[in-house]
């Protein structure tokens, strides 16, 4: 076989090689990106009916109230004769006499005797007797008549009616939620309470904290709640029964005796209240010296070391022990981090219990330690896709790997009722049927993902159904937990903040009708709706129907106006996490304007555009049937014209929003439409789309920003969306012309030798760079004699190419894109020609940069159809076009540096040759990931997401690109570290061997 031959066999199997791992790594890259989707099992979305809404009843007037003296009971009492002094008016008079037995201090039930005019309520136990009293007061204030239940024994389905701490100790601070860029989690509550030195606590605040903290208490205890949860854990343990942890005299320590010496007094007041209280905690809670102490004792955070967990149940002992007024401890493991730590305050959390293992260990550990304290545990399955127990909160088989075989009697198992955040269009959470250990059920009032409740959003209906299909199926359900203001940013939405500013009755419609419905799941939701108009804005009858006929379009807009119906009712999986079935709107306020949410968005909407802009519409003309029924009641009827005015002033609110949502859903379902079919009429579409989006979000913008009660939704993301979509058809011809001259300079090198091209200025040019990059063992002897046009066009071409190419596929936006990529080339070519020296380096360059046109024409092809926004839409959406492209871009883009070598090894020899390119290939690796790495990974990502647009822009904003996508912060380091290796080896295999070398050959 001749020499030529064999080269071209070596070449051909070369390249098969090169595809063939090119292919694996297009398979790699999409069972990273596991995108896929499958029906949700979605609960329908049906208008409430209209409620029937009777004439409020007038309380009669309480002459008498016989009740035992007990504080309680005076509690009680006192709510009733408030609920009647604050009524429009009385009608009659009325004695009450209220007795109980000494029977079992849980038990609620109790039973309405006498008559209209001398009520008695009759219970077996104190807690049932106030709950009778309760129940009265709630009457009154819903325009109920008094005496409806006469004759009947009440009791409560469920036992644990749980809240969080709502706003209690957090400042209305006007100019934190004006800005609206403040993401993160933590409350600040009692920020002004607690100070960072000696005495570590301020009276004064501490004691306006204690009235703040006894009405919230008195107030949810009025509603039907029984418990309550108070965020901290760590802050009130010293250690004492664990040598080591806190020096003699540490701060951790002396704070801990003054926190609790404060707040003690309030987890004393609810339990004197009957009130269960719980510390809530995640986990792992650190400070610095705790931390330091478990690295230095167990080697790391070893959460799977059982006796690690004997550190922090010495901890709960100690707390239990000092508080005895605490009923347990609530513990999360899915979030943890910055978003949830207070900047200075040195008492953090740490996403470090990830394993099956670790859960297993903490549970057993805590629950056995809460059993000996008589006090009980609640586990939250909320796991967020973090580690080996991602999915235990929405995969039964998850659930019973990390939870089968714990069934401690203190252990609680909490779990929220969708599958998944709290979104709608979510299926019922079915791992709250599975389980032999004891679950409540969490509901949240204050939506969250749904503008924070600033949107009227009536969640009896679904609440009702949920809970219902759980207690038949599950009978070891046991309670609920409402979040009635907690979830989310605090300041990234309006300054509602429960019983103390803003519009927060809109959203405590939602935290009656969860306690009501844990009380008794048959409840009439539309009759609780009724209460809710009465007893918050008016007794008038036409006002309060028009205030429930409004609500009862409330769940149509809210859920077809935020989401996008044929793409919410899917399940859709990516990067290992289950993304939420809203997206668009990125965490909270966002709108998003990224390719991968919109792609694949789009993608899976596919035929249904017309239907899903519909649904945009039709949630508009529900808003504005609200608004109409709103607008036309007598503002004179109102029990507060203050609550008028913001009932009339969240209705333009989500009438604008709605508006401005459905512009920007029609343009980017017709964006998607266009990349898809390349149909002219569909970027039209796009087009008018966007003009009506651009208008009514700078309208949106003009009239809401910086207003805390309606505050303007984050378009900066959707924008940038908008200024790419914008350039996408012009980056389109831009590549078909660059596409058009890459083919013709391509031509001109395959033939020219044939024709009389050869004879053309720059055909020789061409001819080399054909040559260099497919037979790049004649590199050398095609670069001879070349003139000095051919030279300049040989560095000119494939370097212009280059950089126009890298420009379009980033639409002239990314300068940081273009800055790496060059910076990289322009190191490997530098390095080559100081390898050389005084050696020619043009067959070298002619065959990486030969190379180069080629991929960049496969680019450039790639672009032609419809710009960036095609490219990325095929590489999100259709897995056949993006393995291909894969497979022959990591081709060429090795066959680049291989044919490098090829061509050096003629000059040097085949070892020498292959070092000179490894060593460039590792510096110009190393060196840009060096700089991107002194920058910081993380810094880095966020300025180049945010110039291509392909992540959502508020993961940085948010978690951190690197923390949603688990990139460990060293992996620029490593990528340097890998680099500087690679240039290392290829140092050595450059330098000449002592003897004189023979001929070079390949």
């Amino acid at each position: 076989m001749t020499t030529a031959r064999v080269r071209g066999v070596l070449a051909v199997v070369t390249a098969l090689v090169l595809l063939a791992l090119g292919f694996g790594v297009a398979v790699v890259v999409g069972d990273e990106l596991g995108i896929r989707t499958e029906d949700a099992d979605s609960p329908p979305l049906t208008q409430a009916p209209q409620p029937a809404v009777l004439p409020a009843v007038l309380p009669p007037q309480f002459v008498s109230i016989d009740a035992p003296a007990t504080l309680r009971l005076d509690v009680a009492t006192d709510e009733l004769r408030n609920a009647v002094a604050t009524a429009s008016g009385t009608k009659g008079e009325a004695t009450l006499s209220v007795v109980y037995a000494d029977g079992e201090a849980d038990d609620e039930s109790y039973r309405l005797e006498g008559s209209t005019d001398a009520l008695r309520i009759v219970a077996e136990s104190e807690t049932g007797a106030v709950r009778g009293v309760y129940d009265l007061a709630s009457a009154v204030r819903d325009g109920r008549s008094v005496d409806s239940d006469l004759g009947r024994t009440i009791t409560s389905r469920l036992g644990l009616r749980m809240a969080d701490l709502g706003a209690v100790g957090v400042e209305p601070d006007e100019e934190a939620y004006a800005a609206g860029t403040d993401y993160s989690h933590t409350s600040n509550a009692f920020v002004d309470v607690i100070l960072a030195e000696a005495p570590y606590i301020d009276q004064d605040a501490l004691a306006e904290a204690q009235l703040e903290f006894e009405e919230f208490a008195k107030h949810i205890l009025a509603e039907g709640y029984n418990a309550i949860t108070f965020p901290g854990f760590i802050e009130y343990a010293t250690f004492d029964g664990v040598e080591g942890v806190y020096p003699e005299g540490d701060v951790h320590a002396e704070r801990a005796l003054a926190m609790r010496e404060a707040f003690g007094p309030m987890f004393d007041y609810a339990d004197a209240l009957g009130m269960k209280v719980y510390l809530r905690t995640d986990m792992l809670t650190l400070t610095t010296p705790l931390a330091t102490y478990l690295t230095d004792r167990f080697g790391s955070l070893d959460t799977e070391n059982p006796e690690l967990w004997d550190v922090y149940a010495a901890a709960y002992d100690e707390v239990y022990a000092a508080m005895p007024s605490l009923d347990g401890t609530v513990i999360r493991i899915g979030e943890a981090g910055r978003v949830y730590d207070v900047e200075g305050w040195d008492y953090y959390s740490a996403l470090a219990v990830t394993t099956v293992d670790s859960v297993r260990a903490m549970l057993t550990s805590l629950s056995a330690g809460a059993e000996q304290a008589d006090k009980e545990l609640i586990f939250r399955t909320w796991s967020v896709g973090v580690g080996a127990v991602g999915d235990m909160h929405t995969n039964p088989e998850s659930y019973e790997a990390v939870l089968g075989g714990i069934d401690s009697p203190a252990l609680i198992v909490s779990t929220k009722y969708t599958l998944g955040d709290f979104y709608s269009w979510l299926p019922d959470n079915n791992t709250l049927e599975i389980g032999e250990q004891r679950r409540i059920v969490e509901f949240q009032s204050r939506r969250e993902f749904e503008n924070f409740g600033a949107f009227p959003n009536d969640l009896g209906a679904e609440y009702q159904r949920a809970l219902q299909s759980f207690l038949a199926a599950n009978p070891r359900i046991e309670g609920i937990w409402t979040w009635t203001q907690d979830g989310g940013p605090w300041r990234a939405g309006p300054m509602s903040l429960y019983l103390k500013s803003g519009f927060w009755q809109l959203y405590d419609l939602n935290t009656e009708l969860s306690v009501r419905l844990a009380r008794n799941p048959d409840t009439d939701v539309q009759a609780v709706t009724v209460d809710w108009a009465r007893r918050w804005f008016s007794d008038d009858e036409a006002t309060v129907t028009a205030i429930a006929q409004a609500m009862a379009f409330s769940r149509a807009a809210v859920a077809q106006g935020m989401y996008i119906g044929p793409f919410a009712e899917k399940r859709v999986f990516a990067i290992g996490l289950e993304p939420p079935p809203m997206m668009w709107i990125f965490e909270w306020d966002i709108l998003t304007g990224d390719t991968a949410v919109l792609s694949v968005m789009s993608s899976i909407v596919g035929d249904e555009v017309d239907e899903a802009i519909a649904e945009g519409e039709d949630a508009v003309a529900a808003a504005e049937e609200m608004q109409a029924l709103i607008v036309s009641t007598d503002a004179g009827t109102w029990r507060d014209a203050e609550l008028h005015d913001d009932f009339v002033g969240t209705m333009d609110y989500e009438v604008d929003v709605l508006r401005m949502l459905t512009a920007y859903r029609a343009m980017i379902l017709y964006q998607g439409q266009w990349h898809s079919t390349l149909s002219p009429e569909a970027y039209d579409s796009w087009a008018d789309a966007r003009g009506r989006f651009e208008a009514l979000a700078d309208d949106h913008v003009q009239q809401y920003e910086g207003d805390v009660d309606y505050p303007a939704f984050n378009l900066t993301a959707a924008q940038l969306g908008v200024d790419r979509a914008d350039r996408d058809l012009a980056m389109a011809w831009i590549a078909r012309v660059l596409l058009a001259l890459t083919a013709a300079w391509l031509v001109i090198g395959m033939v020219a030798t044939r024709t009389r091209l050869v004879r053309r200025p720059g055909a020789a040019a061409a001819r080399i760079s054909w040559i260099a990059a497919t037979r790049p063992w004649r590199a050398r002897e095609s670069t001879l004699g070349m003139l000095s046009l051919d030279r300049w066009l040989l560095v000119l071409v494939p370097g212009a190419l280059l950089v126009a190419t890298r420009a379009v596929q980033t639409s002239f936006l990314s300068w940081a894109h273009i800055a790496v990529t060059l910076c990289a080339w322009a190191i490997f070519a530098v390095t080559v020609l100081v390898a050389l020296r005084k050696r020619s380096a043009w067959a070298v360059l002619a065959a990486v940069g030969g190379v180069l046109v080629l991929r960049c024409a496969l680019l450039l092809f790639a672009l032609s159809f419809s710009g960036p926004g095609g490219y990325w839409y095929a590489f999100w959406t259709d897995p056949t076009r993006r393995t291909v492209y894969i497979t022959i871009a990591f081709a060429l883009f090795v066959w680049a540096f291989v044919a490098g070598a090829w061509a050096l090894a003629a000059q040097l020899g085949r070892r020498r040759a292959t070092g000179v390119v490894l060593a460039a290939v590792g510096l110009g690796l190393a060196i840009p990931a060096a700089l991107v790495a002194l920058v910081g990974l993380e810094k880095a990502l966020t300025v180049w997401n945010d110039q291509m647009g392909l992540l959502p822009w508020g993961l940085s904003r948010i978690l951190g690109i690197t923390v949603y996508l688990d990139i460990p912060l060293d992996t620029a380091w490593i990528a340097a570290g890998v680099g500087a290796l690679i240039a290392v080896i290829g140092v050595l295999l450059a330098i000449p061997g002592r003897r004189r070398e023979s001929a070079p050959t390949d």
